[in-house]
This record gives structure tokens, sequence and C-alpha cells, in this order.
């Protein structure tokens, strides 16, 4: 398809979209009960998804990944009011950029490398989402405390040994 016709589609779909959610606005009463500012902002993150599908970018999926997954943190923490956990839930950003990467590499149809770049960002973000959750004390993972440090032992090992044995 060309660029100029997908273009069309998209801001098309775009009108609608937001015209659509305008008359919801206007005929259903109360709809809003449910509808909180970080669902404005998974919805952003939706958006930009669609955005580049519908024009044949799928590298809007990182953008869009990352977007969406702040919006579903914060809705977490407006949710049960938890706004400490800032402390160690910024740890999981590049989680975010590690799934955009991962789901652009299956659109793209390099799911393969999607998956080894993407992978690899998703591990380093759990790992360190566990070191700060548990240093801050927050998981609950109470022996994990004192040997946090293993978890970076193992996480550098890992990368060493994907160094020496990488094929050429």
């Amino acid at each position: 398809m060309r660029q100029k016709r997908r273009s069309g589609i998209a801001g098309g779909v775009v009108l609608i979209v937001l015209g659509g959610l305008a008359l919801v606005a206007q005929i259903v009463p109360g709809w809003q009960a449910w509808i909180s500012w970080p669902v404005i902002i998974m919805g952003v993150g939706l958006f930009l998804l669609l955005l580049g599908l519908l024009t044949g970018a799928p590298q809007m999926a990182t953008p869009a990944c990352i977007v969406g997954g702040i919006g579903g943190l914060l809705y977490w923490q407006n949710w049960t009011g938890n706004w400490d956990s800032w402390s160690y839930a910024w740890a999981l950003i590049p989680g975010f950029v590690g799934l955009g990467v991962l789901v652009s590499g299956i659109l793209e149809g390099k799911a393969r490398k999607g998956l080894r770049d993407g992978g690899q960002l998703i591990l380093i973000s759990l790992v360190m989402f566990v070191i700060f959750g548990t240093f801050f004390g927050a998981l609950g993972l109470g022996g994990l405390g004192q040997y946090w440090p293993v978890l970076l032992i193992a996480l550098g090992a890992l990368g060493l040994i994907r160094a020496f044995f990488r094929p050429r």
C-alpha cells in the first residue's frame, strides 16, 4: 500500500475513534467513572501503536509500549495509592522498551532479532526491579535482601558468556 494511502487511512481511523469517544461522552451518562487519567495515557500508547500499524511504521511499537507501560504503572499507583513505589518501579521502563523492540521485531518479520534484543532489555529491567524493590523492602523477598549482589554478578556473567560465545 502506498504511503499516502496509509496516511489517509490512519487519519480517518484517528478521527473516527476521537469522534466515537466524544459521542460516547455525550450519550452515556457516567461513563467517566471507570476512566481515570492514567487510562488516557494508556490510550495514547494504544493510539501510537495503531498509528504505527496503519502507516506501516512498526517501529512505533517501541514508544507505544513505553507510553502504555508508564500509563499502566500510573494506573496501578493511582488505584492503590502506593506512589512510593516509584523508588523501584522506574526500573520497569527499560523492560517497556524491550517489549516495544520485541513487538516491533515481530511486526517487521524479524522476530528472532526482536526476541534477542528486546528479551535482553526485559531481563535487565526485571533484575533491576527485583534489586531495587528488595533494597527498598517493597517486594517482601526477605532473604534476597542481603544477596541482591548475586543478581548483579549473574547478570555480568551472562554478559561475559554472551560476549565470548556470540556467533560471528
